[in-house]
């Protein structure tokens, strides 16, 4: 097995650069700080609509956001190392099967103010 010369290493530095940092990520949203001031119609405008509503006899209203998971799932890794003059890459990949949907679930009080909130991921 040979491994790449200096110039072969740098594209794959690249590579790994544009597969890391091209990849979007969210910001975790504190929930906590919400209850008792945010609303209703501010979570379909920053959520969408929900998947799921109901009205309790309370007046309380439950909503709920689903993201489903197709059944499985596929990720790929790529690493690099060196140990003096020598590098080497790596590549793996994982293949997941079943279903785990990721479920929100926000409920407002009867002025539409968020009461609750929960969450299976």
């Amino acid at each position: 097995m040979t491994f790449p010369g200096p110039s072969g290493f740098r594209v794959c530095l690249l590579l790994l650069g544009l597969v890391l940092f091209g990849c979007k990520t969210t910001a975790n949203v504190d929930w906590d700080s919400r209850v008792g001031n945010f609303t209703y119609d501010q979570a379909v405008a920053e959520l969408g609509v929900p998947d799921k509503t109901a009205r309790l006899s309370d007046g309380k209203t439950i909503a709920e956001w689903i993201r489903r998971n197709q059944g499985g799932g596929f990720s790929f890794g790529v690493g690099t190392g060196m140990y003096g003059s020598h590098g080497g890459v790596g590549v793996s990949q994982t293949v997941a099967t079943g279903s785990n949907d990721r479920v929100l679930r926000l409920v407002f009080d009867p002025e539409n103010k968020l009461a609750s909130w929960s969450r299976n991921y």
